[in-house]
Parts: structure tokens; C-alpha cells; sequence
């Protein structure tokens, strides 16, 4: 189960962390990743890490300014998101896939949480 909170409204410019929090099962060899989906559009890869260690992912449009994290104590992964744009405006929702190779393919991830609003005023 993924548990993912920390959103807001924020203006621009301004900085939010997402936490998504894993229970009930073991993800350490899963990829953990960050998807939005603003209204009337598709869902959009974020950011992937593995929880094991290793490299992270992030798209394009976030690359230096959100980062993503994990706590291996603490069974979470973060998003710390900086210089926040009202094109960032979204529904963050956290997500797990077992594959050997990160996906930006959200089809491919099989456990998500519930999503956290995030409103970034102009």
C-alpha cells in the first residue's frame, strides 16, 4: 500500500515535498516513481528511483527543480519540488513497478497511491 500527502497550494516560485509511504508489503527491489495528471490530461512520469539505491529519473520538464529521494528507515520516497510553476499545477500520485529497468510508462506500474493535489498559483 502506498500512502503519498504533502500537497498544497503554493505560489509561484515556492517549494512543496511530497512523501509517499509504503506498508504492507516488501518494495526493495521495486522502482518507485512520481506521476501527475493535470484535468483533461494524460497521467505524466515525474521522477523514478530505485528503492534499493542507484540512479534516479526525472523528466525533462522538471530536471533542476524536483528531486526525488528515498529513506529506506523510513519506507518513503520524497519529492522535493523547487521554483514551482503553475504549469505544475496537478494531481501527484506515487506509484511501484518491479521491473528490471525504470519505466516512464505508467501502464507498467502496478501499485499507486491515492494522489495529493498540488496548486500552484501565478
Amino acid at each position: 500500500q502506498l500512502q503519498a500527502c504533502g500537497g498544497g497550494v503554493v505560489q509561484g516560485g515556492g517549494a512543496l515535498r511530497l512523501s509517499c509511504a509504503a506498508s504492507g508489503g516488501t518494495f526493495s527491489s521495486y522502482y518507485m516513481a512520481w506521476f501527475r495528471q493535470a484535468p483533461e490530461k494524460e497521467r505524466e512520469f515525474v521522477a523514478a528511483i530505485r528503492w534499493s539505491g542507484g540512479s534516479s529519473y526525472s523528466a525533462d520538464s522538471v530536471k533542476g527543480r524536483f528531486t526525488i529521494s528515498r529513506d529506506n528507515a523510513k519506507n518513503t520516497v520524497y519529492l522535493q519540488m523547487n521554483s514551482l510553476k503553475p504549469e505544475d499545477t496537478a494531481v501527484y500520485y506515487c506509484a511501484a513497478y518491479t521491473g528490471a529497468y525504470y519505466s516512464q510508462d505508467p501502464r507498467m506500474y502496478a501499485f499507486w497511491g491515492q494522489g495529493t493535489q498540488v496548486t500552484v498559483s501565478s
